[in-house]
């Protein structure tokens, strides 16, 4: 007998056009985060198989994987006549707990003597005479007994862990994740990959508004939104001399809006740069006053980049449970201030008007503060192996 681990995809049976590339995806991330483990993957239309040592291990780091179902331990036999299967089956669940189970089997050995349905009738029969107090339920069951006939095996599993779903990232191309300190940010990223895109993310800076720590902030954030993504580039701007620009220039309550309409200009330029598709940041609608429909409207028609808000109609609490699950929760409620927090006037206005708001624009040198803030910009790529930030700005 040998134990494997067995992968049931997500989403990937609704693509079953580009299957094959979803699932070479897939494998290509899964082989990226087990590259210091010992294994081995095959793969077809219908699921995973890794071989590996060591299973606990590498089932845990398969939990951050997007674009998986459901992670099962398999056992792999030799022997393939029904009475051995039968033995394997009985020997491999008499210690489990369970009231009602059904038993399915496939044949990829189409050669095999016994039916697939036979097989499973017969087997669910030598369950039921052998564990006592047991019911066969074909819907609602306790346990599932996989069996699959191969060619030259016989693969036998039951339920295991369910996975994150969703897509493989890569697979739906890069989006730009404007990440600040908050709580939202990091959500709609993590929402954003398991719709299958790999995230780079951009991070104003403020300093000596904003400080050190609430740049380690972020850069923590990062990292553990590397856990899903491999590794999370981020390109640092340096905000300040625009921010003071801004308040030096436009009237206190269209601070937040002409503030807002520039980051989603250097964004929309740093994504092109960086073969972006869309960014993505975490406004939830009503939230704050540069989240009404209105402000988004204007402060959105900065750009022509498609922009996802994955988060755009969660309540709040929706978010926090989320940022808990996550791990980002504990990390965004350090109290210390990003640039979108520093500056909120008392009374920023909530129905912005877009002809004004462009006529306060000329009140600055728009283009040139924009090309400098790029131009300076520093790109830092950490995974969730980094701890010391200290030599990266």
């Amino acid at each position: 007998m040998e134990k494997v681990i067995i992968i049931k995809y997500a989403e990937l049976s609704t693509k079953s056009d580009n299957i094959n590339f979803f699932i070479k995806t897939l494998k290509h991330n899964i082989e990226s985060l087990l590259q210091k483990e010992t294994f081995s993957i095959s793969s077809d239309v219908g699921r995973m198989i890794i071989y590996t040592d060591n299973i606990p291990k590498v089932m845990e780091k398969l939990k951050t994987v997007f674009g998986i179902h459901e992670i099962m331990i398999g056992y792999i036999f030799k022997e393939k006549d029904l009475d051995t299967i039968k033995e394997n089956v009985l020997s491999l669940i008499k210690d489990k707990e369970f009231n009602t189970f059904r038993v399915t089997t496939k044949r990829s050995d189409k050669h095999y003597e016994i039916p697939s349905v036979e097989v499973s009738k017969l087997t669910g029969a030598h369950i039921l005479k052998n564990i006592p107090n047991k019911k066969v339920l074909l819907e609602n069951f306790d346990l599932e007994v996989c069996i699959e006939i191969r060619i030259n095996e016989v693969l036998i599993y039951f339920g295991g862990i369910k996975g994150l779903g969703g897509y493989p990232v890569s697979t739906l191309g890069k989006g730009l994740l404007m990440l600040s300190g908050g709580i939202d940010s990091p959500v709609a990223g993590y929402l954003a990959m398991k719709r299958g895109i790999r995230l780079e993310a951009i991070y104003f800076d403020s300093p000596p508004h904003t400080s050190d720590m609430a740049r380690e902030k972020v850069f923590d954030l990062a990292r553990k939104l590397s856990i899903y993504n491999g590794s999370v580039k981020v390109h640092v701007i340096n905000f300040t001399h625009i921010q003071e620009e801004i308040i030096k220039n436009i009237p206190n309550y269209y601070l937040i809006t002409i503030m807002r309409r520039f980051m989603y200009e250097i964004s929309a330029l740093v994504a092109n740069r960086c073969n972006a598709h869309v960014i993505i940041n975490g406004e939830s609608v009503g939230q704050v006053a540069s989240q009404t429909l209105k402000s988004m409207e204007v402060i959105n028609e900065a750009i022509k980049k498609p922009v996802l808000r994955p988060v755009c109609c969660f309540d709040k609490l929706e978010i926090i449970d989320l940022a808990k699950k996550i791990g980002t929760y504990d990390i965004s409620i350090r109290p210390y201030e990003d640039c979108c927090t520093i500056f909120v006037p008392k009374h920023p206005v909530i129905h912005p008007d877009l002809k004004l708001a462009k006529e306060y624009e000329k009140l600055i040198d728009k283009d040139e503060l924009i090309y400098e803030a790029i131009k300076n910009q520093k790109i830092i790529t950490l995974n969730n192996d980094d701890k010391d930030y200290s030599d990266l700005l």
